[in-house]
């Protein structure tokens, strides 16, 4: 997502280097190729206009300060002015009421019943919440079966019973009372385009439990058309935010970058993966830099809090500078890493990740496991001192693993080339490329 797009609007902004001061003539090109970026990406054609010509009246308006050069200056206009497109300030969920009630509504295929399962799990997770998902929908061949299947998962209760749906919906928050479940997840049910009588029921739930957030799940790449749904919904439901699916594919993203301009609804979260984890809150700021390849090193950040025990890590971060990182260490280091998911998707995340090509990098799990194995196949003093290991020793690990020789040999090479990095490092004799 976003990364052609972000990747023209980079190119044009670099024909602005070397020039003295910023001008109509000089910027022309640049906006042109944004235009077209933009348009391309799908976003809504008077939000490009509006984008381009806010863009183009602060540039031309602005005084170089000393400390920035025209270029810089331009990006930084530009990165704003996509901030303020994707709505400024990060709206955050409804947490604090208890129990707080959450209505998730939106057309059949947009993901709404995987997504309510990813939110009782980062509900869970973030806030230790104690989530309840309720089947509300009773059309949908196998939509209660789904989120039932998903609560096993997960270990969050399902309620559903075969009732009409404000029956469902109300003994639904009776039971989350009774059973001190403090957030409920109401999963309604979808079809295939706005209709009145599914707005009809929707609004039927909404006066009945008046539910703290109401938000739409939409399918991120359904483009242009996704504005006439959010618009459709919103006018009888009041929405309180929406939740964009599908993000992690080849979609272009333009629907992002078009909601909150012209609904004036905040998006709340994206889905960043299939995965139950692959939830992620909506960051203004955050998702701007990601489009301009500036990277999004908070996301890394909160990934790694959530998984990462802080004390293991410091603690190896003591042996790595103190040179007494061993393969042991090595080996937890590399199952916490496992937590994290996707290793790519990370590097993606990275500053400039796709000018040094970290988006195309692909990680083979099988890798890490081959690793894995090889390090657990060591007794505990040969992973403190691998130094013993000579070649009867490393026959019977090749062996035990179901790896070769050859292979433990290169780990063994590659974990001591990386120790020398590291005391290198640590001594001032290596300087890190950034």
């Amino acid at each position: 997502m976003f990364e052609y797009m972000g990747d023209r609007i980079s190119n044009a902004i670099k024909n602005i280097r070397g020039m003295g001061k910023i001008t109509e003539e000089n910027i022309s090109d640049a906006m042109r190729e944004i235009r077209i970026a933009l348009l391309e990406a799908d976003v809504n054609y008077q939000v490009v206009k509006e984008f381009i010509n806010s863009v183009k009246e602060k540039a031309l308006n602005a005084e170089v300060e000393k400390s920035l050069k025209p270029d810089e200056l331009f990006l930084k206009i530009v990165k704003d002015e996509l901030v303020s497109l994707l709505g400024g300030d990060y709206v955050p969920l409804e947490v604090n009421k208890k129990p707080t009630i959450l209505m998730l509504v939106g057309l059949q295929g947009s993901g709404k019943t995987t997504t309510a399962g990813k939110l009782a799990n980062y509900l869970r997770k973030k806030y230790n919440k104690k989530p309840l998902l309720i089947a509300a929908d009773i059309y949908r061949p196998a939509a209660i079966e789904q989120l039932k299947t998903i609560g096993k998962e997960l270990n969050v209760p399902v309620f559903s019973e075969e009732k009409k749906v404000l029956e469902i919906v109300s003994d639904g928050i009776n039971y989350a009372k009774e059973n001190n479940n403090d957030y409920i997840i109401i999963d309604t049910a979808g079809r295939l385009q706005i209709d009145e009588k599914l707005m009809g029921e929707l609004k039927d739930i909404d006066a009945l439990i008046n539910p703290h957030e109401k938000l739409l799940v939409i399918d991120g790449s359904m483009g242009q058309d996704a504005i006439n749904v959010i618009t459709g919904f919103n006018e009888s439901l009041n929405l309180t935010g929406c939740i964009l699916t599908k993000l992690d594919g080849n979609t272009k993203g333009g629907v992002a970058l078009s909601v909150r301009h012209l609904t004036h609804i905040p998006i709340k979260f994206v889905g960043n993966s299939e995965k139950m984890d692959g939830l992620s809150e909506f960051y203004p700021e955050r998702m701007a830099d990601r489009i301009l390849d500036m990277g999004d090193i908070l996301e890394i950040v909160s990934k790694v809090e959530d998984v990462i025990d802080e004390d293991v890590a410091k603690n190896q971060a003591i042996k790595m500078k103190k040179g007494t990182f061993d393969l042991d260490d090595f080996l937890q280091t590399l199952k916490q890493i496992k937590k994290l998911g996707p290793l790519e998707n990370i590097l993606k995340m990275l500053p400039q990740a796709r000018k040094m090509g970290l988006n195309n990098v692909s990680i083979d799990p099988k890798e890490l496991a081959h690793i894995e194995a090889i390090i657990s196949s060591m007794t505990l003093k040969e992973r403190k001192n691998p130094d013993i290991l000579k070649a009867s020793r490393k026959q019977r690990i090749a062996k035990g693993s179901g790896r070769s020789v050859e292979e433990v040999n290169r780990l063994l090479k590659q974990f001591e080339t990386m120790k020398d990095m590291m005391k290198r490092i640590n001594n001032g004799n290596l300087k890190m490329p950034f």
